[in-house]
């Protein structure tokens, strides 16, 4: 009996988080009709076994929707990392939709995108002394804005305190060659690049 107990356990704890409602009904549901019938345990281990392929198929499936991802590049003297979270159109309107033009946006998904570097830069003519910074972006359908913020520890852009900022430089934006499905930041010779749906802005950095 304490294998079966161990067996039951552990499929429990692997998938008790994932679909509490289902698997908790499932389980109890198994131990109340069968759980003295040796005959029929044998049936649930089967069945057991069955539900664990399936559903390590799927968690092994269940990818997160704004993944992580990182930008590197030396520009100057400086190593530049920028770190951020790659959201994707998956059909909706994201310029002027999903990211409302006139408002500090988050550069990405999730936690605020951070820039790192470990030798002063300047971007469009600002100075950025070596640290950790977030940075934000103020998309508009002819203009962004780049915000540099000395608080690099945020999620979103919800805590975004403009007093923190160390600067703000404008740009211009442009048309993709192509349509872009998920968000990228790239470091490309002298230039930070985002490209998103149909839109590419650029910001040229110096070392």
């Amino acid at each position: 009996m304490s294998l079966n107990l161990s067996f039951v356990s552990l499929v429990y704890r692997l998938y008790y988080l994932k679909c509490p409602e289902f698997f908790g009904a499932f389980l109890c549901r198994i131990i109340t009709l069968h759980f003295n019938d040796q005959k029929s345990m044998k049936r649930i281990y089967i069945t057991l076994l069955a539900f664990v392929a399936v559903i390590s198929g799927v968690l092994a499936q269940d990818k997160p929707s704004s993944p992580s991802a990182t930008a590197t590049g030396k520009i100057g003297a400086s190593n530049i990392k920028i770190v951020y979270c790659q959201p994707s159109v998956r059909g909706r309107k994201i310029m002027d939709g999903l990211v409302p033009f006139g408002e500090v946006w988050r550069t990405g998904a999730n936690a605020a995108t951070t820039i790192q570097i470990d030798a002063p830069i300047k971007i469009e003519g600002k100075d950025l002394a070596a640290g950790k910074y977030a940075l934000f972006t103020i998309p508009n359908d002819t203009e962004w804005t780049l915000i540099i913020n000395k608080e690099s520890n945020q999620w979103g852009a919800f805590n975004y305190n403009a007093k923190f900022d160390v600067f703000r430089v404008k740009a211009k934006p442009s048309k993709t060659p192509g349509f872009v499905e998920t968000f990228n930041i790239s470091i490309i010779r002298d230039e930070i690049v985002f490209t998103w749906e149909n839109t590419r802005i650029a910001f040229k950095v110096k070392g």
